[in-house]
């Protein structure tokens, strides 16, 4: 398996890829034939993929880089720098979700409306969500994918790479679905490469970029989930956000770009 490290990056990328398939698939598709419940099948699938991924990255390590302490190299440790770097992340994201929403509520677009669900189980359960979302994908992503980049190509193609496929594997459900969203993909762009900038930024870590993106999605998730918006109708939904989606409209767009912006310039300060 050294042999692998010298190969391009596609063929690690491929190798990879098709490692944890065999991993997973023998697992997963019992699973699908006896449980009846999609939800359940789902989760459950979801968990023995992403525990399966961390196993296998340990073993990549070991095997292919002679690197046995991999997620250190991805930025992911247990430190209390990175602990600090998480919560701030997570605030981050989570004013930033509150500002564009309080945003359009004083410009008339929307009204706050009370919570339909029990506000401190509703704050506690997207906070899971988020931190669940942002360190599955910020390991994924700005883990193990970018490092596998960075190896083979300049640190700008890597991140375009990274950015574009973050944003393109989002898609990745049936055709009609995929036009419904499409309008979200500049977004998870502009996300993508925040993301990378915050790692570059903070000299490697993963932390920034894990409480970031948990950040926005757990203010997005009290806000959708909780109910607490009703849109007034008086812009259309492409300025908004359609289906209810910031990441669809020009106001989400235009703060992911203030966002990204903001992170590249302090990526390029250091």
């Amino acid at each position: 398996m050294i042999n692998l490290a010298q190969r391009p990056a596609p063929i690690r990328l491929g190798c990879f890829i098709l490692a944890l398939l065999l991993l997973w698939l023998p697992i997963a598709a019992p699973i699908y034939l006896l449980v009846s419940d999609p939800n359940l099948v789902s989760i459950v699938t979801m968990v023995v993929l992403y525990v399966e991924f961390i196993f296998l990255l340990r073993l990549w390590g070991h095997k292919v880089y002679q690197q046995p302490r991999i997620l250190k190299l991805y930025g992911l440790e247990f430190t209390q720098r990175n602990g600090a770097e998480l919560l701030c992340g997570l605030v981050l994201g989570t004013i930033n979700i509150f500002i564009l929403f309080g945003l359009q509520n004083f410009l008339g677009w929307l009204v706050w409306q009370p919570s339909k669900i029990f506000l401190p189980q509703l704050i506690l359960e997207g906070l899971i969500v988020g931190l669940g979302i942002g360190f599955a994908e910020e390991l994924l992503f700005r883990g193990w994918l970018l490092d596998e980049l960075q190896r083979d190509y300049s640190q700008r193609l890597a991140l375009w790479i990274d950015a574009l496929t973050f944003a393109a594997l989002h898609f990745i459900k049936p055709l009609a679905a995929i036009i419904h969203t499409l309008p979200q993909f500049p977004a998870l762009v502009l996300l993508g490469l925040t993301q990378v900038w915050g790692k570059r930024w903070r000299g490697g870590s993963l932390g920034l970029p894990i409480g970031l993106h948990a950040g926005l999605v757990w203010g997005y998730y009290i806000i959708n989930v909780g109910g607490l918006i009703q849109y007034s109708s008086q812009v259309p939904d492409w300025v908004t956000g359609v289906n209810n989606n910031p990441l669809q409209g020009l106001m989400g767009v235009v703060f992911m770009s203030i966002l990204a912006l903001w992170m590249w310039r302090r990526s390029i300060k250091g």
